[in-house]
């Protein structure tokens, strides 16, 4: 239910504040087949220049939001994951070990993946996202 992601509430007031526009935001069971659908569909009805996914990046069974998103990237951002392990090694220890944050581009949509923590998504989103999400989008939209 929406109204109990944290996580995705802060995200979409703070996208809001940054000037960017939200245009859908929705909770997705734990299941490959249902995120990446979700996924698809949201690019192909909306166009979005950037999707947040938030939770699923840990090491447990049910967390398998990279497993689905990994494979339609068509370029990976290598740098997201290190860089938000970095900044996440500074606040919470060897704990960092825990998340596997990763981000792409598919279908000249960035994809962001990152842990649904409020503590983590608000360390993505104002360290590393939201500073260059203008930027980013910059590169997509230029002519080949």
């Amino acid at each position: 239910m929406l109204q109990n992601d944290k996580s995705g509430l802060w995200i979409t007031k703070r996208a809001r504040k940054e000037g960017h526009e939200v245009v859908f935001h929705q909770v997705v069971p734990d299941e490959a087949e249902t995120i990446v659908r979700t996924v698809m569909d949201m690019i192909n009805e909306q166009q979005p220049q950037a999707i947040l996914l938030t939770g699923g990046t840990g090491i447990s069974s049910h967390d398998v939001t990279i497993e689905a998103v990994r494979p339609l990237f068509e370029k990976e951002l290598t740098a997201f994951g290190p860089l938000f392990a970095q900044l996440s090694f500074e606040q919470i220890d060897s704990a960092a070990l825990l998340s596997r944050a990763t981000a792409g581009i598919y279908e000249n949509t960035l994809l962001f993946c990152m842990p649904g923590s409020l503590k983590a998504c608000k360390l993505a989103c104002n360290a590393l996202i939201f500073p260059e999400l203008g930027h980013l989008v910059g590169h997509l939209q230029e002519s080949p």
